[in-house]
C-alpha cells in the first residue's frame, strides 16, 4: 500500500510539574488547536485497517491530511480518551475536516458519497455565518446568544406560519407567547378568583358582584408578551446576532433558503446550524376540526370569551386550560380517551382529576371526537361535537378545544441533507452532544427524540451546546431529574420518576414510598377542603433510601418541587429529609416529617396541624 500524501502530526509535553488535571487541560487544549489549525486531521493508528482506508481515500481526493497515530505517541491512550471526551467517539479513526466532527470510518465514506465531505473540503469555504439557528425560542434564543457572547458569528431564523384560525406572534417560541407565560398569567385569574371566595372568611365585606372580564385579562397579559417580545429582540441586537423574520429551508448541505412574509428568498450559509423549529398543536384530522376548533396557539389572544368548552385532550396542556378556564366561570368538559396526564404518575394524575372535578370540570372518559359542526356563527358561537365511545355507540354535543402538539421538522428541507428525523413523530434523534446524523447539523428542545419538552431544558441544552462547539467545553445537558409543574387548579410538582416507571426500573420490593394527606394552614380558615393535597416520596431502600422520586399536589407545588429537585440532584435520602428542620407553617415541611410507608397500609390522613 503506497503511503497517502499526510503529515505526521506531533503533540508536544504538557511539561512535568503540573497535577493531572491542569496536564489533561492543557491536553485537551492542544488537540483542540490540531483540530482548529488543519483542514483535514485524523486522529489514527498505525495498524487499524480502518484508518488506512480512510488515508487511501483522502490521498485519492489529492487532500494533505495531518495525522497523528496514537500508537506512536507517548501519551496516545490520554488522548484518545480526551478525544472520546470532546467528540463522544472511543474509536479510531476519528477525523475533521474544517473543524467539523466527521466521526470515523463509515462516517466519512457515507460523506463521501453523499457528496458532503467534497463540500467540507471546498477551498473557499467561508461561509456567511459561524452558526445559523432554526427557531426564535427559548432553546434556539439561549444557544444563539452564547455563541455570539463567545465571538461567534450567528444569525436566528423565526418564522411564525399562522394557526388555521389566523393567530401567529413575535419572538420567544411558544413559551413566551402561546405557552408558559400566559398560562401561569391565566392560571393566576383564576386563583385570584378562588381567593375573593376565601377573603370573606378572613374578614374582608364586600357587596358588589365580582365577575370576569375575558378582555381586560386578555389585553393586559398580551402587553406583557408584547414587552418579553421586544426584550428578545433587544437581546440579540445587543449581541449582535441577526434576526431575520423568515421560514428557513435547507436547499443543500450548509445552505438555508429563508423566505419572508412577502415571498422574497434569501439564501444563507453557516459552518454549523442549530434546529430549534419546537412543536405546534395536532388537530384531531376530522370533520371540522380547522375549521372551527382552536388550539392553545389561539386562546391565550383570542379576543372574546370562548364560553362553554370542551377541552379534547388530557395531557398537562389540556388540564391546564380546562383548569383556568373553569376557574373563571365558564363551563368546561375535557373529553379523555384514555388516561390523565399519560407520563405522569397516575395516582397524582387521578387525584388532580378528581379536585378538577370536585370544583365544576366535566369528566367524559373513554370518548374521540368524530364530527364538529358549527350550529350558529358568532363570538363564540355554537358548535355541535359528536363523539363516539371507545367502549361503546354512544354519542355527545359540546364545544371544542383541540389540544395536542407535532414536531415542526417536515417542511425545513432535512432530507436535503440527510437529516434523518423519526417519520412517525417528526423527532430528531441526536446523541447525548445533541448532535444529528448529520455532522455540523445539531438540534435542542420539544423536535427531541426521547427528551423532556420543558423550556428550562431547551435552555440549559442550548447554552451548553454553544460553549461545547465554540469554547472547548465538556459539560453535557444533564436531561435526568428535571422538576417540572402542571399549573392545574391544584398544582401538581414532581422530579424524578413516577411510581410505575420506579417499579419497572428497580422492582417494587427495592423500594419504599413514604406518603401523607396535608391542610394547608390558609385553607383552614377558609374551610377549604382537608385531605386533599398529597406529598410522596419514592424510595431506594438498597440505595441508602435515596429518593428517586418527589410528588406533590398542592398550593405553589411549583416553588416546593424547584428547591427540592436541587436537593434531589445531590443526591437526596430519606435521611436527609428526616435531618432537615421544617420551616412551620408552610406545605414543603411535610416533606422533612413523612413517617407513613404505603406499605404499612396505615392512614394518613391529617387531623390537625
Amino acid at each position: 500500500m503506497s503511503s497517502p500524501p499526510g503529515r505526521r502530526a506531533r503533540l508536544s509535553s504538557p511539561g512535568t510539574g503540573r497535577s493531572s488535571s491542569e496536564a489533561r487541560e492543557e491536553l485537551r487544549r492542544r488537540l483542540l488547536g490540531l483540530i482548529e489549525s488543519n483542514r483535514v486531521m485524523i486522529f489514527s493508528k498505525s495498524y487499524c485497517p480502518h484508518s488506512a482506508r480512510v488515508k487511501e481515500l483522502f490521498s485519492s481526493l489529492g487532500v494533505e491530511c495531518n495525522i497523528l497515530e496514537l500508537d506512536r505517541v507517548d501519551d496516545g491512550a490520554n488522548v484518545q480518551e480526551v478525544l472520546s471526551e470532546i467528540t463522544n467517539q472511543k474509536t479510531v479513526p476519528n477525523i475533521f475536516v474544517n473543524k467539523v466532527h466527521m466521526g470515523g470510518c463509515d462516517q466519512t465514506f457515507q460523506a463521501h458519497q453523499s457528496g458532503l465531505l467534497q463540500k467540507l473540503l471546498q477551498e473557499d469555504a467561508a461561509y456567511d455565518y459561524d452558526l445559523i439557528v432554526i427557531g426564535g425560542g427559548s432553546g434556539g434564543l439561549a444557544c444563539a446568544q452564547e455563541a455570539a457572547i463567545l465571538g461567534k458569528k450567528v444569525m436566528v431564523l423565526d418564522f411564525v406560519v399562522p394557526s388555521p384560525q389566523g393567530m401567529s406572534w413575535g419572538l420567544g417560541g411558544t413559551c413566551v407567547n402561546v405557552g408558559c407565560v400566559p398560562k401561569k398569567l391565566m392560571h393566576q385569574a383564576a386563583l385570584l378568583g378562588q381567593a375573593l371566595s376565601d377573603a370573606r372568611k378572613f374578614g374582608w365585606e364586600y357587596s358588589q358582584q365580582v365577575r370576569h372580564n375575558w378582555e381586560t385579562m386578555t389585553e393586559a397579559i398580551q402587553n406583557h408578551i408584547g414587552s418579553l417580545n421586544w426584550g428578545c429582540r433587544l437581546s440579540l441586537r445587543e449581541k449582535a446576532v441577526a434576526y431575520v423574520n423568515s421560514y428557513g429551508e435547507f436547499v443543500e448541505h450548509h445552505k438555508i433558503k429563508a423566505t419572508n412574509r412577502k415571498g422574497q428568498e434569501t439564501y444563507y450559509t453557516a459552518a454549523k446550524f442549530v434546529l430549534a423549529t419546537g412543536e405546534r398543536p395536532r388537530y384531531l384530522g376530522i370533520q371540522g376540526d380547522k375549521e372551527y376548533c382552536i388550539t392553545s396557539d389561539d386562546l391565550f389572544s383570542l379576543p372574546y370569551c370562548p364560553g362553554k368548552t370542551l377541552v379534547v385532550g388530557a395531557s398537562y396542556v389540556g388540564l391546564e386550560c380546562a383548569g383556568f378556564l373553569a376557574g373563571i366561570g365558564l363551563d368546561v368538559t375535557v373529553m379523555v380517551r384514555s388516561v390523565l396526564l399519560r407520563g405522569f404518575d397516575q395516582e397524582m394524575a387521578e387525584k388532580v382529576g378528581s379536585y378538577m372535578k370536585q370544583h365544576g370540570v366535566k369528566f367524559l372518559r373513554k370518548f374521540v371526537p368524530v364530527m364538529v359542526q358549527q350550529l350558529e356563527k358568532g363570538s363564540p358561537g355554537k358548535l355541535k361535537v359528536v363523539a363516539k365511545s371507545t367502549e361503546g355507540p354512544e354519542t355527545i354535543e359540546e364545544v371544542l378545544l383541540a389540544i395536542g402538539r407535532d414536531s415542526c421538522t417536515r417542511k425545513i428541507g432535512l432530507e436535503k441533507i440527510g437529516v434523518k428525523i423519526n417519520e412517525k413523530s417528526g423527532k430528531i434523534p441526536v446523541n447525548d452532544v445533541e448532535q444529528t446524523n448529520v455532522p455540523y447539523v445539531y438540534a435542542v428542545g420539544d423536535i427531541l427524540e426521547g427528551k423532556l419538552e420543558l423550556t428550562p431544558v431547551a435552555i440549559q441544552a442550548g447554552k451548553l451546546l454553544a460553549r461545547r462547539l465554540f469554547a472547548g467545553h465538556l459539560e453535557k445537558c444533564d436531561y435526568v431529574n428535571v422538576p417540572t409543574t402542571v399549573f392545574a387548579p391544584l398544582e401538581y410538582g414532581c422530579c424524578g420518576l413516577s411510581e410505575e416507571k420506579a417499579i419497572e426500573v428497580y422492582k417494587k420490593e427495592n423500594l419504599e414510598v413514604y406518603h401523607t394527606l396535608f391542610w394547608p394552614l390558609e385553607w383552614t380558615v377558609a374551610g377549604r377542603d382537608n385531605n386533599t393535597c398529597y406529598a410522596k416520596i419514592i424510595c431506594h431502600k438498597f440505595d441508602n433510601y435515596r429518593v428517586i422520586g418527589f410528588h406533590v399536589l398542592g398550593p405553589n407545588a411549583g416553588e416546593i418541587t424547584q428547591g427540592f429537585a436541587a436537593a434531589m440532584k445531590c443526591g437526596l435520602t430519606k435521611q436527609l429529609l428526616d435531618d432537615t428542620i421544617g420551616i412551620h407553617p408552610t406545605c414543603g415541611e411535610v416533606f422533612t416529617t413523612l413517617e407513613i410507608t404505603k406499605s404499612s397500609g396505615l392512614d394518613i390522613t391529617q387531623k390537625g396541624c
